[in-house]
């Protein structure tokens, strides 16, 4: 039976790839999200068989306490929470690893009869025991970067819910200190990869990556919280491939690795939809939510009008993009955004929707809105697609979006978006802006685009603006 677990585990593997692969498309995403959650299972079960601890019953309690806490999850957070939903997942993943690290560590020391904050009578067979430096090295691996990954998890959940500031925390002299607290860090791991057995050191080194998980995420303002999002993901696979290092796990390693490297791919694919290096987005203090758009300065005067009003448009319209941001989820007004979608068709105009990669408040959130909505995959168009025909399209429809179609980035060369490709809403031939007021965006930039000639603002909760759109439309076919 020796055979079984090293066949799951292959089979898990398998499992696991295909998921991710499953989630790239929204049409297979449900399929891919279901055959990864196969693939764990199997991993639970073949590491418990691999173990010795094969009671059914404690399989079962494990498992009903999960599945009852995913569909919890699942059911009742909000699609404006995801976001945060998702920077905790991140968080416990760090954690997870981060006590499997220490963990491995303290059965070691228990083995060794090191004593806390003692010595070990000899140190040569405590490292031995750990299974040599490459061990001790993976266990302080795990516990530093499943620390970082935890409270910069937690850091990034508060700025997304509004539980901290938005803002950049930033002081002087920040740089030197982060500097101080990765030399030591650094400093730290070397030692404790040669002599394992002070145990003040990974005490220490735990309490750093906390810190330094924190740090990290602070300086980072509001409008780069997608790639912080995706950043923190590929550190808890990091962690997590750390961690079957440390206990042996050729799946856990396998997986980790999975989910860090795609994290890292994301990050990129993000960083360029911004134009900007990863390092800028760590260290540059973007989304200061200053309010200033520059040194340009705003000039012109904003032009208002009624649902009633923009429907003589729409109607008259062949062509129209939608381009969802936050704020239509905030409005919970995707549902009533398809059926103005199918309206507009049935008058005969070609509906298109236009996301950009950094739309909400992690990646792919408008998509997993439009797909809750029942949004047809192939309506979805990226930027770079709907860019070169934006000047064709009669009516651009912006809901709740404002920094990725902010023409400061183009034309302000003293904003801080200056040079990120934006979706570029003032080319349609008529935009309507929805939104409840003239505030700037969750980077806290003004938006010129606000008092372009061919701009309309719309004020007012976005779902009840589409929807009385969506009732004119009715009322004009009855």
């Amino acid at each position: 039976m020796t055979f079984i677990p090293p066949l799951l585990y292959i089979i898990s593997a398998i499992l696991f790839i295909l998921g991710i692969k499953g989630l790239s498309k929204a049409t297979t995403a449900r399929r891919g999200n279901a055959t990864s959650s196969v693939g764990m299972l199997l991993a639970v079960v073949a590491t418990l068989i691999s173990t010795g601890v094969v009671e059914v019953q404690w399989i079962i309690v494990g498992a009903a306490a999960g599945a009852l806490i995913g569909f919890l999850a699942a059911r009742l957070v909000q699609m404006t929470g995801m976001p945060e939903m998702v920077a905790l997942f991140n968080g416990f993943g760090g954690l997870a690893s981060l006590l499997v690290g220490w963990g491995t560590y303290q059965g070691a020391a228990d083995n060794a009869l090191v004593g806390l904050g003692n010595f070990a009578a000899n140190p040569s067979e405590f490292l031995a025991s750990l299974g040599g430096s490459f061990s001790s090295a993976t266990i302080f691996a795990a516990i530093l970067i499943g620390g970082v990954t935890f409270t910069g998890s937690l850091i990034a959940w508060g700025k997304l819910s509004g539980t901290i500031t938005q803002k950049p925390v930033l002081f002087f002299g920040q740089n030197v200190v982060n500097s101080l607290i990765v030399l030591a860090i650094l400093a730290g791991g070397v030692w404790f990869t040669i002599n394992p057995d002070y145990y003040w050191v990974a005490i220490a080194a735990t309490g750093a990556a906390l810190i330094m998980g924190i740090m990290v995420v602070i300086p980072i303002g509001g409008g780069d919280m997608p790639v912080v999002i995706s950043l923190l993901n590929s550190y808890s696979g990091l962690a997590a491939c750390a961690a079957g290092f440390v206990i042996r796990n050729n799946l856990l390693i396998i997986t980790g690795a999975l989910v860090g490297a795609s994290g890292i791919i994301l990050t990129n694919i993000m960083c360029k939809a911004m134009n900007r290096s990863l390092i800028n987005v760590l260290f540059s203090g973007f989304g200061s939510g200053t309010g200033g758009g520059g040194g340009a300065g705003i000039q012109g005067e904003a032009k208002s009008m009624q649902p009633s009003d923009a429907y003589y448009i729409l109607e008259a319209a062949s062509s129209v993009v939608v381009i969802p941001g936050y704020g239509m989820a905030v409005a919970q007004a995707q549902h009533a955004v398809r059926e103005l979608a199918e309206a507009l068709e049935a008058n005969g105009a070609e509906v298109k929707y236009a996301i950009h990669p950094v739309a909400g408040r992690m990646p792919g959130h408008m998509n997993v809105l439009l797909a809750e909505a029942n949004v047809s995959y192939d309506q979805l168009v990226e930027m770079d697609s709907i860019n070169p025909s934006m000047d064709t399209q009669d009516v651009a429809i912006v809901i709740g979006a404002n920094d990725v179609v902010n023409p400061a980035a183009h034309e302000d060369e003293g904003s801080p978006i200056y040079g990120m490709p934006i979706i570029d809403a003032e080319k349609a031939r008529t935009c309507f802006i929805l939104k409840r007021s003239m505030a700037s965006g969750f980077a806290g930039i003004d938006n010129p685009l606000f008092f372009k000639e061919k701009s309309y603002m719309i004020f007012g909760d976005a779902k009840a603006t589409v929807e009385s759109l969506v009732g004119e439309f009715k009322e004009s076919a009855a």
